[in-house]
């Protein structure tokens, strides 16, 4: 599927529980193929447990997800890959003694066998992963290792690509060449993103709609066209 501005994630009523307590209310939101969806909102607000929850890292309480309009059963994060759902961590989550390539190749658990091939055009997107593909991944730069952790969720052929903080102690000069890469996935038009991110900069740049979260609530779901800066930074209260 490569129609732009359609569609490719749903989450409807979604909601979340860490034992007793709920951290997600009834959320629902939309990521269309060829955009970058913001997840935005303060610390501690839920954005992170929203992502896990769609990404089956933790399992909702209610609601659904779709993908290109079919269910995804979230009972762990392999059935999510396999539905097209690529999570980036917060933290990034690489294997420290596991060379680059190496780490590149896990991304291999839910492709069939003929499709265990590592892309050229990541390299092109992260030139610095080519030189270092025999280098550990503990080795690496906090910015090398982000950009690793995104190339390992690409490895997927994602529909949907969710990122957690991606600029998190990350150097000024690697967070516009993770900006540039982010640009160039929307431009192909064969995938949703949504992008979690305290940066309002990075966030506003790439953002073509904007989700914001408080308290575990959506509190509002617009367009850029429809969402001046002033504005977001108004909701973040900053």
């Amino acid at each position: 599927m490569s129609i732009w501005g359609v569609p490719m994630l749903d989450v409807t009523g979604l909601d979340l529980h860490y034992g007793q307590s709920q951290i997600i209310y009834d959320v629902s939101l939309s990521a269309a193929v060829g955009e970058i969806t913001a997840l935005m909102g303060n610390n501690g607000v839920g954005k992170t447990s929203l992502l896990k929850a769609i990404s089956g890292r933790h399992k909702a309480s209610g609601g659904e997800v779709r993908v290109v309009g079919t269910p995804v059963r979230l009972t762990s994060a392999f059935e999510a890959a396999r539905a097209g759902i690529a999570y980036v961590p917060q933290g990034r989550e690489i294997f420290p003694m596991m060379s680059v390539l190496e780490n590149l190749e896990t991304g291999f658990a839910c492709l069939p066998k003929s499709q265990h091939r590592v892309p050229d055009y990541l390299f092109d997107l992260f030139p610095v992963l080519r030189d270092m593909q025999s280098r550990r991944g503990g080795d690496l730069s906090g910015g090398q290792q982000q950009q690793l952790s995104i190339a390992r969720a690409l490895i997927l052929q994602p529909r949907v690509l969710l990122l957690d903080e991606p600029t998190e102690g990350i150097q000024p000069n690697v967070i516009q060449q993770i900006g540039d890469a982010l640009e160039l996935l929307r431009s192909q038009g064969n995938m949703a993103i949504v992008l979690v991110e305290q940066n309002a900069d990075f966030a506003y740049r790439l953002g073509d709609r904007f989700v914001v979260v408080e308290g575990g609530r959506v509190k509002r779901h617009t367009l850029k066209a429809d969402y001046a800066k002033d504005d977001l930074l108004a909701d973040l209260a900053l």
